[in-house]
């Protein structure tokens, strides 16, 4: 069974879906969305996914997967008052096939939080942090009939802060911001890029328009 992930908050949290947004969290993501509506400079040199065998490390979801629940913690018993007990707010699972935000306080730092699966790749990240990229971003390929960008979830080690051949690094890039891209060798790499971590996990969510999985021919359980 996929490990449960809950958050540990006793603030009132808003909540989105995969790559939907419901009116409750326009202003949470309205943060995320300036800093990635600005296309990556392609004059910078660098791959993309399935550019010059640099290859991000996809996971695909697929129409039946149940995504961990984020599930707000109302108190510790005894001792838990009914005050306390109805002072959490209890959200909706995510849609098969995707996964749920918390952005428990949009108007602090942390920008929000989300449940990832548990496996090896996650479990041995020293520093992991999520990036929420648009597909079109990374050059990971999905169905034509998509037209608007789709969010997928990057897992960055931050740990990871040093040059890996044809891995996907976090760049800063003076004047730019930060980048993410794949380079084959270290010279490639623009001299003014300060490496800042590795994406070591990417999780792309099932949507209707994909095929459907487990027909029993392996050859038609590709989703994208």
């Amino acid at each position: 069974m996929q490990n449960l992930t809950f958050i540990t908050t006793l603030l009132l949290a808003s909540y989105a879906s995969a790559w939907i947004t419901p009116q409750g969290t326009v202003r949470a993501r309205n943060n995320i969305s300036v800093m990635r509506s600005i296309s990556p400079n392609q004059s910078m040199g660098g791959s993309l996914h399935g550019q010059d065998a640099c290859y991000l490390p996809l996971d695909q979801l697929d129409q039946e997967y149940f995504s961990p629940r984020i599930i707000q913690i109302a108190g510790s018993y005894p001792g838990l008052t009914k005050e306390a007990f109805y002072a959490v707010n209890s959200e909706p699972p995510a849609e098969m096939g995707q996964w749920g935000y918390d952005f428990s306080d949009p108007d602090g730092p942390q920008m929000g939080t989300v449940a990832v699966r548990g496996c090896e790749v996650i479990s041995t990240c020293e520093d992991p942090v999520v990036i929420i990229c648009e597909h079109f971003s990374l050059g990971v390929p999905l169905p034509e009939t998509l037209k608007d960008p789709v969010d997928l979830l990057a897992v960055v080690d931050r740990s990871k802060n040093r040059f890996g051949e044809r891995k996907f690094l976090v760049l800063e890039m003076p004047g730019e911001g930060l980048v993410i891209r794949a380079f084959a060798t270290k010279a490639e790499l623009p001299e003014s890029a300060t490496i800042l971590g590795q994406v070591v996990f990417v999780q792309i969510p099932w949507l209707p328009c994909m095929k459907k999985t487990k027909s029993g021919f392996m050859e038609e359980d590709e989703l994208y």
